[in-house]
Order: C-alpha cells, then structure tokens, then sequence
C-alpha cells in the first residue's frame, strides 16, 4: 500500500531534478501525478519515464493564465488536488554591485512570483486536508556571494510557508517547505559562472558539507514525500533542510 494511494498530485518545475524524482516518488506510493514546464522535450521525456499516472501541462509559471489552466485540466484529468509541490526556480548569479533592474525583475518574477501565484491559484483547486510543499533553499540563511536575489527570493518564499500555513489551517491544509542544499541536478549547472569556477566553487561546497558530498534529487524527494503524505501529520509552517550538514558540523 503506497503513502500516497488515490491521491492526485501536482509538480512545478517537474521534468527534471527534485521535481521529476519527486514525481515519480509519488507514484511509486499510488499518486497520479501532472508535471508542469516550459519545455515539451522535456516534458514529453518526463511523462514517458513517469508512465500512465502520469500528465504534462506545458507553461510559464510567471503566466498566471498558465496556472489556471495547469490547475483546470488537472482537475478535468484526474480530479481535485491532495498534494502541491511547488518546485520552480532560477539561480543565476550577479553581484549586487552588478545587478540590474531586468536580471532582478527576472529572478523575482521566477522564483517569488511564479511560486507564489502556484499556490495562490491552487488554492480554489485543492481538497481540505491536503498537503502543500515549497522549494526553498540554504541559501536563505547563509551569506553566499552572487546569490542575493536567489538567497532574498527563498527567503520570502520561506514566509510565505509560515503565513500560509496559518491561512489554510482551518481547511485541514498544511503548508511546508523542503530546503535542499547542494544537490546534483541541472539547476547547479544553469546559474551561470564558468566550467572551472564551477567546479572550483563545487569544491568548495562539498568541502563545507559534513557528508562530503553533493545530494541527490531522490533524496531531496523522500522529503517532500514525507511532507506530502500522512506521515507529517502534525507538521505544518515548518522548513525540513536536506542539506548534508553544511555549515551545521
């Protein structure tokens, strides 16, 4: 018997990294599962491997009109929502001396605006009792260098947790958020510094990290599926940080 059996699940950002292991997480333990992305490819990719409990919505979560119809047609698929994994981000890098207004308007627009209205335009779509989760990062509390607006985004994603959890308590809804650290997925490559400098900062981190490693995004995804069944009960506005205890040992 799954942890999830009967259960109807939605994942931004779901083609690849946590959001696809969290995906097929979840139907492994009996969900039926819509990805949403902005690309087909790899949405058509995503849903081959996930299989027949499993449906793509292509879009742009900064679309609104995008969300809404995300939410529609899973209702129309496979019915009202149990489970919602926001899981959208971008994490490009700039100095805050070199920031301009369009690369904050664009990392804003991504990572606080997309998920904040992910969940805002779920909420009409999600069952009582249902469970939310939210990517937020260890980049909210450590003073890395370039992520001022990865960092600052997360952080506010992080109230939103606390602030909602409150808000939709009284449906049985509980809201929390998985905080990954360095994790091994396409997201490390795409925040923009060099192949030597990347590899030189991964280095860095692994070094930082008590387990001496990078994670992966299966074990960022035994987190989210611990908060998005009947496991974490009794768990609602809290952070679970899947991090390898950087800076904690």
């Amino acid at each position: 018997m799954g942890k999830l059996d009967g259960k109807v699940a939605v994942v931004t950002g779901g083609s690849s990294g946590i959001g696809l292991a969290a995906a097929q997480s979840f139907i492994n333990n009996g969900a039926k599962v819509v990805i949403f992305g902005r690309g087909q490819e790899a949405l058509d990719a995503a849903t081959t491997t996930l299989g027949a409990n499993s449906h793509a919505v292509k879009g742009d979560v900064t679309n609104l009109g995008d969300l809404e119809r995300l939410y529609s047609e899973t209702k129309s698929k496979f019915g009202a929502i149990d489970v919602l994994f926001v899981n959208v981000g971008q994490g490009k890098l700039a100095p805050i001396a070199d920031t301009d207004e369009a690369f904050f308007d664009s990392m804003i627009d991504v990572n606080f605006k997309g998920s904040y209205f992910s969940l805002q335009k779920a909420i009409a779509h999600l069952n009582d009792n249902s469970s939310v989760v939210i990517t937020t990062s260890y980049l909210n509390e450590v003073g890395f260098g370039g992520s001022s607006l990865l960092s600052a985004s997360k952080a506010a994603l992080r109230s939103v947790v606390r602030v909602a959890a409150d808000e939709l308590s009284g449906r049985g809804i509980r809201v929390n958020a998985v905080s990954p650290g360095p994790i091994g997925t396409p997201f490390w490559g795409k925040i923009g510094l060099p192949e030597d400098v990347l590899a030189g900062a991964a280095k860095a981190i692994t070094a930082q990290t008590a387990l001496k490693r990078f994670g992966t995004p299966e074990e960022v995804a035994k987190a989210v599926l611990f908060l998005a069944s009947d496991d974490s009960s009794y768990v609602t506005g809290e952070e679970i940080a899947v991090q390898g205890g950087i800076n904690a040992v």
